[in-house]
């Protein structure tokens, strides 16, 4: 219809529809579902057939447009924003010229990238629209790259949600809630600084003013907490000087508005904002139904005809709305296939208590206006999250050059230690302290005190990616050093222990105990150390680890925290490790105290110093059981741990060195020992020197030797001494016997000799034997018949010995003289 045909039809069917749109409109509750559903009867079941309804809430629209395809009603809203009302499956009548609330979520990503924004949070109120708006900006977020850190949700009450967003340290929150919702969220007291909330914005103006008797907050506390939020809305006037289909531009139908208010506050005004939205919903609408005029007629139909049960009408009313494009108040209108607006988005921020216009985005070809008049708390935006800055505590530098200094000066006294020991070594004191183990021991600690050095070194002195070299180089020097220099004072003091606190039968058989062998004891103990470092490094080797401690907030900067670290030398089952290692040191250790105190009155010129070596061991011994915990327990604190360690490590290995070398010295030098040594050692030559050890050695195998020989010879001799003197006894026997018979003869003849007459005995005087002599053998007794033995072949006697009797030990070796020197 054209001319003023058309312009009267037009009119006609902008007041039949304002006419409906104030029936719709009746209700002071009118986004409450049920009123609304009361309303749709009322006007489905009241003259005039409604060709078309007007809802104004999203939650209304969606109730009504749901259940008005049932009567071929066309649903034509200006202020319903829910996402859900985009389903042409479940809303296939619906229109609307307040675009989709999805609308917006572009615009925000948009404002996320501009500012540098790559975390947010959200919270919404638990209803329809809010929900697929904010399941619609998850996905947007998702593929521009940007996380949503919290998601919180609520039905009455924020208080709990605002509370976990504080707790998950939210910064950049997009707020979807009804601005009574928004003062109970402000109420919570999260905004500030480092905050940004994005909320709605068609919530009227003044929101944050209107006095609320559940919110005991005062309008200055409202006004300061909402300061510098961020809106998003859908532009409702259109900014530029363009008459439309009305004849009227924006500011001219704002000024009509105006007059017909007749002077009332438009911030107190309800759906003030959405006006322009409205009225070109009701322009959209007439020109839709005129343009239908001409289709109808064709078919011999008017919109007159129309009824519920009426398609054909819906169907071209459907269509003609489909294809409307016209200038009105609110900018270009222009639905999409869903029914929605397409338009521009206004960009606001909360400026001293009153909104000020920052930009504008159009979505449909992505281009910002911007107009650089956005101000902060702080002078530039907030950062989207607190950022940690990482800060790793380091040894103190004093700390670690003081102990290095020590450390260094013990290098150096161990090397004269050495020099000296080398150099000193064919004096025979120092020969008899075994110079090579006291050798190893200087190395040892030398190893130890190396260690100190790595054990300072951290991330100020190397990259990260080499920290891995400097675990490993604290590990086995420090592994090594205890293995040489605690292993060889060890084999000393076992050595003396084994030799000197034995039996006597098996004491000559350690007295000469190679020096060899010392060596392998050595060599053993090393090889068990060697061989478990390398077992942890293969199977579970040192890295780098990271022990956090607790944040701390720098005075002054709310956007930044510090998070300390300590850098460490681990390993996934670091303790099992170090209880197998501290095991197995500590029974070496614990054994080392008790050789030591074993022997400590012993004295032998063999190993001259094991009394030194002992004082070392108990010192050693003390050190490490209680530096090992310690350490352990102030591993979280870098001076303490390293101070404890190091000094442990230099005090032991000054006192080891000192207790086992500073003796040697004095006595060379106040005995002059080493002047004499040094003359005989000039005139016998140094082949001489160097044979010495071989020659003893062998000396004392022959001597071994020898002494078996005189061993079997005296127990031949015995034997033989044995036979010859029971061969002597048979004989004194038969001596005895002999003399016996002829005193027996004797008697009988003296007996015959009494009984002649005296004349004869006168006469046979001058004519007898002269008598036998009048001694008596040795050991007669007249009377008796016990005969003693001469006291030469006495049984008791040191000549003579039984068989029973005779043993090794009459040919003791001790009466043997050595056979050398």
């Amino acid at each position: 219809m054209h001319g003023a045909d058309s312009r009267d039809t037009t009119d006609t069917y902008i007041i039949h529809v304002v006419k409906l749109l104030i029936q719709t409109l009746i209700t002071p509750k009118q986004c409450d579902p049920g009123e609304a559903t009361k309303l749709l009867y009322d006007l489905l079941y009241t003259e005039p057939i409604k060709i078309v309804l007007m809802p104004g809430c999203s939650s209304v629209s969606t109730l009504v447009a749901e259940a008005a395809r049932m009567w071929n009603l066309i649903v034509f809203s200006y202020g319903s924003s829910s996402p859900a009302l985009s389903n042409r499956q479940r809303f296939p009548t619906f229109f609307r010229t307040h675009p989709s609330a999805t609308l917006h979520n572009p615009t925000r990503v948009h404002l996320f990238q501009k500012w540098n924004w790559n975390k947010i949070a959200t919270i919404q109120q638990t209803t329809e629209v809010f929900t697929s708006t904010l399941d619609d900006l998850e996905q947007r977020v998702k593929e521009a790259g940007i996380e949503i850190s919290v998601r919180q949700s609520f039905l009455t009450d924020p208080a709990v949600a605002v509370k976990n967003l504080k707790r998950q340290d939210a910064r950049i929150i997009v707020g979807l809630f009804y601005e009574t919702e928004a003062r109970k969220v402000y109420k919570e007291k999260l905004y500030g600084k480092k905050y940004v909330w994005f909320l709605i914005g068609w919530y009227a103006d003044n929101w944050f003013k209107i006095k609320d008797p559940s919110i005991n907050c005062t309008m200055e506390q409202m006004t300061e907490a909402v300061e510098g939020h961020v809106t998003t809305e859908i532009v409702m006037l259109n900014p530029e000087t363009v008459r439309g289909a009305s004849n009227l531009t924006s500011q001219e139908f704002l000024a009509q508005l105006m007059s017909r208010l007749g002077g009332k506050n438009p911030e107190e005004t309800g759906g003030f904002q959405e006006a322009p939205l409205a009225y070109d919903a009701v322009w959209a609408l007439a020109l839709a139904l005129n343009k239908t005029v001409a289709p109808l007629r064709a078919k011999g139909r008017r919109l007159e005809d129309f009824n519920y049960n009426n398609q054909d009408i819906t169907a071209e009313i459907y269509r003609a709305l489909n294809t409307s494009s016209f200038e009105g108040v609110s900018g270009h209108v222009v639905f999409d296939a869903q029914g929605s607006r397409m338009a521009w988005t206004l960009i606001e921020q909360l400026q001293g208590g009153s909104y000020k216009k920052i930009g504008y985005y159009d979505s449909t070809k992505g281009n910002l206006s911007w107009y650089r008049n956005d101000k902060w708390i702080g002078g530039d935006p907030p950062r989207d999250q607190t950022v940690v800055l990482e800060e790793v505590r380091f040894l103190s530098q004093k700390l670690f050059v003081s102990v290095s200094v020590f450390a260094g000066l013990g290098i150096i006294l161990g090397i004269v230690c050495l020099t000296f020991n080398i150099y000193n070594s064919n004096i025979r004191y120092i020969q008899n302290s075994q110079p090579y183990l006291n050798n190893i021991t200087v190395v040892g600690c030398v190893l130890a005190l190396a260690a100190v050095f790595p054990l300072g070194i951290d991330g100020l002195h190397v990259h990260r990616s080499r920290f891995p070299v400097v675990c490993q180089l604290r590990l086995w020097l420090l592994g090594l050093g205890f293995s040489l220099a605690y292993g060889s004072m060890f084999t000393k003091i076992w050595w003396v222990h084994t030799v000197f606190t034995k039996k006597e039968e098996k004491k000559e058989k350690r007295r000469h105990l190679e020096p060899w062998k010392l060596y392998a004891t050595v060599g053993v103990l090393l090889a068990i150390d060697v061989l478990s470092l390398m077992i942890w490094q293969i199977v579970d080797p040192l890295r780098l680890t990271l022990e956090t401690f607790t944040k701390e907030d720098p005075k002054g900067d709310l956007d930044f925290l510090i998070q300390p670290v300590l850098e460490h030398c681990s390993s996934e089952k670091m303790n099992t490790w170090l209880g197998v290692v501290y095991g197995y040191k500590g029974l070496l250790l614990l054994l080392g105290i008790f050789l030591a105190y074993e022997t400590k009155s012993i004295s032998t010129e063999k190993i001259n110093d094991h009394r030194a070596v002992g004082m070392a061991i108990y010192n050693v011994a003390v050190l490490c059981m209680i530096t090992a915990p310690v350490t352990m327990i102030l591993s979280s604190q870098q001076d303490a741990s390293f101070a404890f360690a190091s000094l442990a490590i230099v005090f032991s290995v000054y006192i080891t060195l000192v207790v086992l070398f500073v003796p040697k010295m004095r006595r060379l030098i106040m005995r002059g020992e080493w002047q004499s040594e040094q003359q005989d050692t000039l005139k016998t030559g140094s082949s001489t020197n160097n044979n010495d050890e071989e020659k003893s050695r062998q000396l004392e195998r022959e001597n071994r030797e020898l002494q078996k020989i005189i061993q079997e010879a005296c127990l031949s001799m015995s034997f033989c001494m044995s036979i010859l003197l029971d061969y002597a006894h048979v004989l004194w026997w038969q001596k005895e016997e002999r003399v016996t018979e002829l005193r027996n003869q004797l008697a009988e003849r003296q007996a015959l000799r009494a009984r002649k007459p005296a004349s004869c005995q006168n006469q046979n005087q001058n004519h007898s034997v002269p008598p036998l002599a009048s001694s008596e053998p040795p050991g007669y007794s007249p009377g008796t018949e016990q005969h003693s033995v001469p006291p030469s072949f006495s049984n008791n006697s040191t000549l003579y010995q039984g068989e029973g009797k005779l043993s090794r030990n009459h040919c003791h070796n001790s009466r043997l003289p050595l056979l050398y020197k």
